[in-house]
């Protein structure tokens, strides 16, 4: 039978606030089904969802928040009621004794799972470790747990859509009509959420004087790279190296239009190739910083390593040669891509249509399988300039 919402809420409130020691364990989460913008907030309710990672515990909020911990407690208890907050059930299910609902099978044999099943359903042949297989269109190890990184810090680094509103109506409504001095004064001192507010201050001075307040932290830096538009705050953030390095600030900054051309090519300069490529086709990013990304992108590729060049070639299925046209590729880096076997007719249709490939891997590529069974590729890559005389000729 369904549960009334008055109910719902009454159980998700009993289980967060049931005991401090219980709750301490907790870990808050947002409750993605409901929409935040709905819900009557106050400053204080939002400032404390704008802190909530889905990793962090209860006990470590009151470092995190600055608030003390029977006040957070409350806060946290009313987030709940009001279904912003995931009850505690499923996040301290080691902790809290909360009886599990018979009627929900799939609860059941996920907690009655071994490891060994765990392991089995992620891997369909049975193998703990990783697949050894090495076809062209398999994603590098390397690769994966790059995205697999970049997922997980794009979704912490998600705040609210209605707390970050409360945080600029805050600014709008009552810091800004604020003389200028004023506000750099106060951005020195200031606690959340007027410092968060502040962070939206489109003034280089307040912004400097707020990454010099020792209450600054990640969830500030990120309102700045995502929110400021005048390159003498954004540099100001940069030359923080705790800040520049943060996926979420470099995910936030590089989306800014305000963002010098110069100061990306510092933050940039030594990443992955893969990670250049991404920005060039991110049409999140804006034309001028995509534009940078390609020139750095081909810089890059005529001095990176090897191993990033091929994985930057089979993981895109040769897309990324259409940047690179004319760039060769060395002795290494022909070698390795000699050693695969190729079963992704696009990626030999763009291996053929780039003109710096080695001779080499059209001798290999015309060997393979796949362009022995369909005449049209072996067609492209007998036209291609470094093919075997004896291939032009055929």
């Amino acid at each position: 039978m369904p549960t009334a919402p008055g109910v719902r809420e009454a159980r998700g409130a009993r289980v967060v606030k049931d005991s401090c020691p219980r709750m301490n364990d907790w870990t808050p989460k947002l409750n993605p089904s409901v929409d935040l913008r709905r819900l009557p907030l106050n400053a204080e309710e939002g400032f404390v969802l704008s802190r909530l990672d889905g990793h962090t515990r209860a006990r470590d909020l009151p470092a995190l928040t600055g608030l003390p911990q029977e006040r957070l407690h409350d806060i946290l208890t009313r987030l709940v009621a009001q279904g912003a907050l995931l009850p505690g059930a499923e996040a301290a299910a080691p902790v809290n004794t909360v009886r599990q609902d018979p009627t929900q099978p799939q609860a059941r044999a996920a907690s009655t799972a071994t490891p060994a099943d765990a392991r089995g359903a992620l891997s369909p042949e049975g193998h703990d470790g990783p697949s050894l297989d090495t076809r062209d269109a398999d994603p590098l190890p390397d690769t994966e747990a790059a995205e697999a990184e970049d997922e997980a810090a794009a979704a912490e680094e998600e705040v609210p859509e209605a707390v970050l509103g409360n945080f600029r109506k805050l600014f709008e409504t009552r810091l800004h009509a604020l003389p200028e001095d004023q506000r750099v004064a106060m951005a020195h001192g200031a606690e959340d959420p007027e410092l968060s507010a502040l962070c939206f201050d489109p003034v280089p001075a307040v912004i400097k004087a707020a990454l010099e307040n020792p209450r600054v932290g990640l969830a500030h830096a990120r309102l700045i790279a995502r929110h400021h538009r005048n390159p003498v705050g954004l540099e100001a953030l940069v030359a923080r190296a705790a800040f520049a390095a943060d996926t979420g600030v470099r995910r936030f900054l590089v989306r800014n239009p305000q963002l010098p051309a110069a100061l990306f090519r510092r933050m940039w300069a030594l990443r992955r190739l893969m990670e250049h490529h991404k920005l060039t086709v991110d049409r999140d990013v804006p034309e001028s910083t995509r534009r940078t990304a390609r020139e750095l992108l081909r810089q890059r590729f005529a001095t990176g390593p090897a191993e990033e060049k091929v994985e930057l070639i089979l993981n895109t299925e040769g897309r990324a040669l259409g940047a690179l046209v004319g760039m060769p590729v060395d002795g290494k880096t022909a070698s390795l891509l000699c050693g695969r076997t190729y079963r992704s007719p696009l990626l030999v249709q763009n291996l053929a249509r780039w003109s710096a490939a080695p001779p080499v891997l059209i001798a290999h590529l015309l060997k393979q399988e796949l362009v022995r069974r369909q005449p049209q590729l072996r067609a492209m890559l007998a036209r291609h300039p470094n093919a075997p005389a004896d291939v032009k000729r055929a």
